[in-house]
Formats: C-alpha cells, sequence, structure tokens
C-alpha cells in the first residue's frame, strides 16, 4: 500500500465518523431530555452494560457520568447473567447499549430488570430492535455506514455513540449545577484535584517551624534564626505575638548595599513591613499565584487577628504537585 492510499484512508476516516457525528445534533430531542430526567429521577445509580465494542464504550461513559456528577458504573451483561446482577438494585436504572439492539447477552437481562421494575434507556443503531422497544427512552446511535471499509467494524458506530454518552454526562452535568470543586472531589489524585482542593494549612509550616524575632532583635541574630528555619525569611512579631514585619534574603541584601552594620541592626530598623500573607483557608494555588506576582518564595500565614500562624514556601506547593 503506498503512502498516498494511507494517507487517504485515514483522512476518509476521519471526515466519515466527522460527518456521522455531525448528524446527532438534531437527536439531541424529546428523547433525549427524557433520558437525562429519568437519570436525574433516579434515586440510585447509573448502571451502564454493553457487549463487545459497545462495552468498551461503555466503560468510559459510566467513567464520565460517575466524575461529572452522576453516580454509576458498568456491568458486564455476560457476568450480569452469571451472579453480578446482584449489582443492580431497585432503585438503579439501566443504560444498554447496542448497537443492533439483538445482543443477545443484553436481551437475556430484559426480563430480569423487567421484574426487578429497573427503568431502562437503550442506545441502539436500530430504532425498530426489540431493545430499543424494551426501553423507556431509545437513543438513536445509527450510522449510514461505518469507516471501516469492509462496513464491518465498529468505527463510526462506536464513536457516535461515545459522543451521545458525553452529551448526556455535559447535560447532566448542568442540570446539576456540578461545579470545578465537585469534579476535584471526584479527582483528589490528579493535578486538577490537587489545585482546587489542596489549601494553604496542608502545606504550611506551623509551631516550632515557624521563624521569629522580636522588633528589637539585633540583625546578626535574626540570620541565626533564618539560618536554622530554613526558609530565606523570619517574621518580626511583637511580644504579644502579633506581625509587624518580616525580614527575607533579599532584604539582607538590601542592608548590605547600604552598608548597614550587621552586628548593630536591630529588626525594627530593617524589616520589610506589611508583608504579603496569606490565611490558612487559601488555596495552594492561590497562594503561588501570589508569590509568582510578587516575586517571593514564602508567604506568612496569619490569622484573623493578625498574629502569624505559619510560614508557606514555594517549594511546599512544588512538591505537593498543584503544578
Amino acid at each position: 500500500m503506498t503512502q498516498d492510499l494511507i494517507l487517504q484512508a485515514g483522512r476518509r476516516t476521519v471526515r466519515m465518523e466527522t460527518e456521522a457525528v455531525a448528524g446527532l445534533e438534531k437527536r439531541i430531542n424529546g428523547d433525549f431530555q427524557r433520558a437525562c430526567e429519568m437519570i436525574l429521577q433516579c434515586p440510585g445509580r447509573t448502571i451502564v452494560t454493553g457487549m463487545g465494542k459497545s462495552g468498551h464504550i461503555g466503560r468510559k461513559m459510566a467513567a464520565t457520568l460517575a466524575s461529572t456528577g452522576t453516580p454509576s458504573f458498568f456491568v458486564h451483561p455476560g457476568e450480569a447473567s452469571h451472579g453480578d446482577l446482584g449489582m443492580i438494585t431497585r432503585d438503579d436504572l439501566v443504560v444498554a447499549i447496542s448497537n443492533s439492539g439483538s445482543s443477545t447477552e443484553v436481551l437475556t437481562l430484559l426480563p430480569l430488570l423487567k421484574r426487578l421494575g429497573i427503568p431502562m434507556i437503550s442506545m441502539t443503531g436500530k430504532t425498530d430492535s426489540p431493545l430499543a422497544h424494551a426501553a423507556e427512552v431509545n437513543l438513536d446511535i445509527s450510522v449510514q455506514t461505518e469507516a471501516c471499509p469492509l462496513n464491518l467494524a465498529p468505527t463510526s458506530s462506536t464513536t457516535v455513540t461515545l459522543v451521545m454518552g458525553d452529551a448526556l454526562a455535559v447535560a447532566l452535568l448542568e442540570a446539576r449545577g456540578f461545579t470545578a470543586e465537585d469534579f476535584a472531589f471526584s479527582h483528589p489524585g490528579g493535578a486538577l484535584g490537587r489545585r482546587l482542593l489542596l489549601k494553604v494549612e496542608d502545606v504550611m509550616h506551623a509551631g516550632e517551624e515557624l521563624p521569629r524575632v522580636h522588633p528589637e532583635t539585633l540583625l546578626s541574630r535574626a540570620l541565626l534564626e533564618m539560618t536554622s528555619k530554613g526558609f530565606g525569611m523570619t517574621t518580626v512579631v511583637d511580644h504579644c505575638g502579633e506581625l509587624l514585619g518580616v525580614f527575607t534574603d533579599g532584604d539582607l541584601r538590601r542592608v548590605i548595599d547600604q552598608k548597614v552594620a550587621l552586628d548593630k541592626a536591630t529588626m525594627a530598623q530593617v524589616m520589610s513591613r506589611r508583608p504579603k500573607t496569606v490565611s490558612a483557608e487559601t488555596l495552594a494555588a492561590e497562594a503561588l499565584r501570589i508569590m509568582e506576582d510578587y516575586k517571593i518564595t514564602a508567604l506568612v500565614v496569619e490569622d484573623a487577628a493578625h498574629f502569624p500562624t505559619g510560614v508557606l514556601h514555594m517549594h511546599d506547593i512544588l512538591r505537593a504537585g498543584v503544578i
């Protein structure tokens, strides 16, 4: 097969599948709305089932639904007939996928689902199929032809099914008012989850780790505190513990340039007043943005009374995988 023929086959496949997906838009109709309403009203889980390639698409559909606010999982129809049907309760709803609408393994489940009173949405390529007739609502996923030149291998049909599943998931997401924070709770191990869930209090250093000196502390003594705590800075607090300012590596370079006597200067003379601070409840991602905007590497964490409760270093956020 020549290189030109290979490229032509690839482009033809993309074109055919694009056209098949475009035909779905007119099928987002009353049946689609009814299917969404059924899922929204379901007190239990949305169980997705399908055989073969439909099953592979069904697994992805169930995963997308579950991560966007619709409790869902996939049940293999063959395994369901050998015990896994016990995973489905009377409060659940079934989404059954079959391009032909007559997959034996799926049809075997119909009498059992009917006996349990479990509602069903079908997704079929044939609206007059047994599965479509058995369902309360059928979503039409038919295609004129597969992208496969033999018109045999599921290609366009599986793509259309995948997109219909995504359309359901997104419509349900918006209907539920699902937020980015809700999404993060379903993805706590991912970068998005960490950005939306991780707070300053989760990664800050507190207690004895917080560097503290008083305004009358000599600069030379403050440098020892900075070195021992290892943050390149120290807070300056009054004798009640209220934050007055900070002294950082950058401040040290400034006083050296000004020829300040390191053994005589006090913190009151060289500290930076009104430092940038955050609360413990601030998102770590927001704290990182502040550091980047002001080109600093550490932030003081303070409470509502302006008492320092911790210190946050940029390295802490990076180690936590927020970006």
